[in-house]
C-alpha cells in the first residue's frame, strides 16, 4: 500500500530518528524519513554549516525513489526549518506541506525587536567562535540562550566524547540570521511553538502574516515532544493530505 512520505529535519543536538522520539509511530501510516543534516554524524568530525547542502539533503529525500511518486511533507525543527524553507522555495512542487517547529528563521525577522535583541546578544559570541575552545563556546552559548529560562542548563559536567563532538558542532554552526531565506509561496505551512520565548513567537507571527497556521503546545523549545504538540503535527499533515487528495480526485 502506498504511504505518503514525511521527511523530518532536526535542529541542533540530536539528529536522525533520535531527534523525533514522539513521531516514530508515524511510520505506521507514512513513509517516514529521519534525516541527518550536513556535518551531523555519530563518528565523523563535525563540519561547518552549509545551508545549501542541508536543502539538497531535504530535496533528495523528497525525490522519486522508484515508487512512482515524488514529494512529501516536511517537518523541521529549529535550524532545520531553514533547510526546509529553502527546499520549498527551490522545489515547491515537491513540498506538499511544511511543519516548522520553533523555526530559527531569524533572517526573515531581522528588523523586528525580539530578533534584533537576540542577534545583539549572540553576534559578539559568534564573531569570536573560532578563537574559543568548543567547551567555552558551548558554555557561553547555553548561558546566553537559556539562562533566563533554565539556569541549570548553564552548568556542564565533565564532557563525554559525544558531548565534546556536540560542543564542536555547535561552535561550527553559522548564525541563523545569515541564512538566505525567502517565504515559500503556496505551500500549506504550520508553525508550532512552545510559547516560552518571544523570539520564536515573533518568527511565528511573521510567518502567520504570510499565510501560515500558528499553534502552540507545551514543551519549551521542543513542543513536538509533548502529547499536544505531537497531535497537532499529525492532525495538520493528515488534514493537508486529505485536502490534496480531494482536490486531485
Amino acid at each position: 500500500m502506498y504511504k505518503p512520505r514525511v521527511v523530518f529535519v532536526h535542529g541542533a543536538g540530536s539528529f536522525g530518528a533520535a531527534a523525533w522520539p514522539k513521531q516514530h509511530g508515524m511510520a505506521l501510516d507514512y513513509d517516514a524519513l529521519f534525516l541527518r543534516r550536513h556535518g551531523y554524524d555519530p563518528v565523523a568530525e563535525p563540519l561547518e554549516t552549509d545551508f545549501a547542502a542541508d536543502a539538497a539533503i531535504v530535496l533528495r529525500a523528497l525525490a522519486d525513489d522508484g515508487r512512482g511518486k515524488a514529494g512529501g511533507h516536511v517537518v523541521a525543527h529549529s535550524q532545520g526549518a531553514i533547510a526546509a524553507m529553502m527546499a520549498g522555495v527551490e522545489r515547491p512542487d515537491l513540498v506538499q506541506s511544511l511543519t516548522l517547529v520553533e523555526p530559527a528563521c531569524l533572517s526573515l525577522t531581522a528588523e523586528l525587536p525580539a530578533t534584533a535583541a537576540h542577534r545583539a546578544l549572540m553576534q559578539p559570541l559568534f564573531e569570536v567562535r573560532h578563537h574559543l575552545s568548543d567547551e567555552d563556546f558551548h558554555r557561553e552559548f547555553v548561558r546566553r540562550v537559556f539562562a533566563a529560562h533554565t539556569p541549570a542548563q548553564a552548568t556542564l559536567g565533565a564532557p563525554s566524547p559525544e558531548d565534546q563532538r556536540e560542543a564542536r558542532r555547535l561552535r561550527l554552526q553559522v548564525p541563523p540570521w545569515e541564512a538566505p531565506l525567502q517565504i515559500v509561496p503556496g505551500v500549506p505551512t504550520l508553525v508550532l511553538t512552545g510559547g516560552w520565548e518571544p523570539l520564536y513567537e515573533e518568527i511565528a507571527g511573521y510567518l502567520r502574516e504570510t499565510g501560515a497556521v500558528h499553534r502552540t503546545a507545551p514543551g519549551g523549545h521542543r513542543p513536538q515532544d509533548s502529547a499536544e504538540g505531537n497531535r497537532i503535527i499529525r492532525a495538520f499533515i493528515a488534514d493537508v493530505g486529505r485536502q490534496q487528495h480531494a482536490e486531485a480526485s
